[in-house]
């Protein structure tokens, strides 16, 4: 299945890592990339103009919660997400998979789809392929996802069931699919499981879709099986068509991933993050509830030039957490996408410089020497 509205240039490479630009009807998307999450057609405590204010480009959304609210006809007669939400740049929806395989006790799993209980009300719902695609075009995103099944990472009969149905319902998906103007991509899985993994890469590649996601990591399983699994991934996927690792963002991650060839990523982490009053620097995590910084005249972070940091003080910020402020998510969410979409920008040029080894172990090293300032 060709696609002629979606295409994918690579720039650059360096070794595995890759610089390109993914075309889409809303714009052209630089890879490497990070895409915040917009769970229910928001991105948590920003608006859409201080979002695009950080430079980002792409904006993910849940289509297991529009679904159920406020349901994908109100957002389909509302124009679509881009114009219920306002957000003028690309967008992808997930296919509902991951939250419907993680409602484990209120879910049953078959041959043609998957019946739930909302987690709003109880109420009973189906979800199939076919429904899933038909949510996410109604939905309008730019990028849809096939739907899948996610499965526990270490537990092999599960993983070989479950890539079947994945595999069974890509294809469902790809029939029922009737926009041109929406980039279908299939999902990898295969848990921890080399063979596994090897065959879903192949048959979802055989597909020839617009695009391959990679799912079902970073779901319990360690750092070192992750990297693994995107180091038997990389020779198999094609070349000229972008990788996506669903549910991955911390820096380190993205590093991580990069160096192994993907080139979009997605994940919760720091709108979730600046709820709890911890922020991204470069030598790691602050928790800026700390004591310390109630008479901190620094910046977040010295070197990020975003709205945050060019104004305000980790004092500012502390007193707003203290006194139960909403502006202390909202100036510690724009700081902490700020710095994921830097990272990515920087990448994205060291690739193009050709230096982009030394960068991510020097940034590595600079991260992972740090880690113990994190939070619990």
């Amino acid at each position: 299945m060709t696609n002629t509205t979606f295409s994918y240039d690579i720039i650059a490479t360096e070794k595995n890592a890759r610089a390109g630009v993914f075309h889409t009807p809303h714009g052209d998307l630089l890879t490497p990339v990070f895409a915040p999450v917009g769970t229910q057609a928001t991105v948590k405590s920003i608006t859409p103009a201080q979002l695009k204010d950080t430079g980002a480009s792409l904006v993910l959304s849940n289509t297991y919660h529009l679904y159920l609210r406020p349901g994908a006809d109100l957002v389909a007669e509302m124009g679509g997400l881009h114009e219920f939400m306002q957000w003028p740049n690309p967008m992808l929806t997930d296919s509902g998979g991951f939250q419907v395989f993680s409602l484990s006790n209120t879910r049953k799993v078959d041959e043609e789809g998957v019946t739930f209980k909302s987690h709003i009300d109880g109420s009973s719902h189906r979800f199939t392929p076919e429904s899933a695609i038909k949510v996410q075009e109604q939905l309008g995103a730019d990028i849809i996802m096939a739907f899948d099944e996610c499965a526990t990472p270490n537990d092999l009969a599960y993983n070989q069931r479950a890539v079947v149905r994945t595999h069974n319902w890509l294809k469902r998906c790809v029939a029922a699919k009737t926009r041109s103007d929406q980039a279908l991509f299939g999902i990898v899985q295969g848990g921890v499981f080399a063979d596994l993994r090897r065959e879903s890469a192949e048959f979802v590649a055989s597909m020839d879709l617009p695009g391959i996601a990679i799912g079902g990591l970073s779901v319990g399983e360690t750092k070192a099986e992750m990297h693994a699994m995107l180091d038997v991934l990389h020779p198999i996927l094609p070349a000229n068509k972008p990788r996506y690792l669903m549910g991955v963002g911390s820096p380190e991650d993205l590093v991580n991933g990069v160096l192994r060839g993907v080139d979009i990523f997605d994940c919760v982490l720091p709108t979730r993050l600046a709820r709890h009053q911890s922020a991204f620097t470069p030598i790691g995590r602050i928790n800026l509830m700390n004591a310390g910084f109630a008479h901190d005249t620094l910046p977040i972070d010295q070197t990020c030039s975003c709205y945050t940091c060019k104004n305000f003080t980790r004092a500012y910020i502390r007193h707003l957490i203290v006194a139960k402020e909403m502006l202390a998510s909202t100036l510690i969410t724009i700081h902490n996408i700020t710095f994921l979409i830097n990272l990515m920008n920087n990448i994205r040029q060291s690739i193009l410089a050709g230096n982009f080894e030394p960068f991510a172990a020097n940034f590595l090293h600079t991260y992972k020497t740090n880690k113990k300032q994190e939070p619990s």
